[in-house]
């Protein structure tokens, strides 16, 4: 009797989030070029057809995965904001979170950038970016009410602030700063972003 070879299975528990968490790990330790659906059906154990149900091809994944990387994003500002707080202290707290994300997800948050600038961004993960940054929009808001700091367009505001940490996020994953000094360090850029470098 010829056996005929065993089929892979097409049905999956949770194929989309076992895709997801495998094409995470791609990214994270070979890069976004290394990303295969085809590679990512035999790693999870399914057809190579199979993917097809969740991601029509590997922009679909990438943007997925962009998506669910400022989802998390989100859910960690959502968590260290805390509006009771003195504007120095909260945005100290938030930038702190944001340095952790990056610090902890490199790979991801290059490919949720390059996805958010892209010019055919979804208007879901257009969403996704605005949620993500929308405690510091607050925080800006509340703080000009306030007499805190300038007036200005608040996300303008906010654009600046955030080039400010992402080029410390940027420097800690190229390697110029070490991820615990980056980290101890953001009162200090918070302070200096909130007061200047004039002497006082």
């Amino acid at each position: 009797m010829v056996r005929m070879p065993e089929s892979r299975p097409y049905h999956h528990g949770d194929l989309r989030a076992a895709l997801l968490a495998g094409a995470e790990r791609t990214l994270r330790e070979k890069g976004a070029a290394a990303l295969s659906l085809r590679e990512l059906a035999r790693e999870t154990g399914v057809s190579h057809a199979a993917p097809g149900r969740h991601f029509k091809d590997k922009q679909a994944l990438l943007d997925a995965l962009a998506l669910t990387g400022f989802e998390r994003l989100t859910e960690v500002m959502a968590t260290a904001d805390d509006p009771a707080l003195p504007v120095e202290e909260r945005l100290t707290r938030l930038a702190g979170a944001y340095l952790g994300f990056t610090i902890e997800n490199a790979a991801l948050l290059e490919l949720m950038y390059a996805r958010k600038h892209d010019p055919d961004v979804s208007q879901q993960l257009a969403a996704a970016v605005e949620r993500a940054i929308e405690p510091f929009v607050r925080l800006i808001e509340g703080a000009q009410q306030r007499g805190e700091i300038v007036a200005g367009d608040p996300e303008h505001i906010t654009l600046l602030a955030g080039a400010t940490l992402h080029g410390v996020a940027a420097f800690t994953a190229q390697g110029t700063i070490p991820p615990q000094a980056a980290l101890d360090g953001i009162g200090e850029v918070v302070h200096h972003l909130l007061h200047g470098l004039h002497p006082r």
